[in-house]
């Protein structure tokens, strides 16, 4: 059952036409993800979907409801959750106060913590840091808090941008890891990631994106063998 629909969207930065007719759809429970060069438009499709833009043409339907309009604090309250590029965590605050700030229209104390303990179970390195202001974190702990904030909502969906970025190879296998788990557990994704081959590894279909637009779609299996992905996205010649 598709969870999340896009149907002919057109997004615009002021004059520049950056989607230019995307439709997808994203089923309950899967991990999808979304292959494309710098520019192509990736990241703009998650801002659109979370209401940070909105469509100029077309439609955004989440659980059969249509949030093309809606504003990105509503669409959180519906159980979707956009942990953007680059993390943007809050560098002043500590990890505690970040996570709080995660929950921030929850108002069980209890639930708040027992969410902030899951997160640590996930990440056991950001329980030793409680107490560190965000801004003194290493990238892939930044990286680890900015998943686990986005996670105090117990999200039905988890859009992730570009996760992997600037990681270690350890630490990108461990985020990958991590995102298995949570799909595992009923969450689905949305996954960017300039890391195709780890993207279509754990992926279960994939959309690739060129200039705005969705040129190819498949199981992320095909997309894996297709000669011209291959060639373009996964460095093989």
């Amino acid at each position: 059952m598709s969870l999340l629909t896009l149907e002919n969207v057109h997004s615009y930065y002021g004059h520049i036409h950056a989607l230019k007719g995307v439709s997808f759809e994203v089923n309950a429970g899967e991990i999808v993800t979304l292959i494309g060069s710098n520019g192509a438009g990736k990241s703009t499709i998650l801002r659109t979907i979370s209401g940070m833009m909105h469509p100029r043409i077309g439609r955004i339907s989440y659980d059969g409801q249509d949030i093309s309009k809606l504003e990105a604090h509503e669409i959180v309250s519906l159980g979707m959750i956009h942990v953007p590029e680059g993390r943007g965590i809050f560098p002043t605050l500590t990890v505690r106060e970040n996570l709080e700030m995660g929950a921030f229209t929850i108002r069980n104390r209890n639930l708040i913590e027992e969410r902030m303990d899951y997160g640590f179970s996930l990440f056991p390195r950001l329980k030793e840091r409680i107490g560190q202001y965000g801004g003194t974190l290493s990238g892939g702990e930044q990286q680890m808090l900015a998943i686990a904030r986005g996670l105090m909502m117990e999200p039905r969906l988890l859009m992730l941008d570009e996760p992997s970025m600037g990681l270690a190879p350890i630490l990108v296998e461990l985020i990958f890891d991590i995102i298995q788990q949570l799909n595992a557990k009923g969450t689905t994704i949305l996954l960017v990631e300039q890391n195709a081959l780890m993207a279509l590894s754990i992926a279960h279909r994939g959309y690739i994106l060129q200039t705005g637009e969705i040129t190819t779609s498949d199981t992320a299996a095909n997309l894996k063998n297709n000669k011209e992905v291959q060639k373009a996205y996964l460095g093989v010649a």
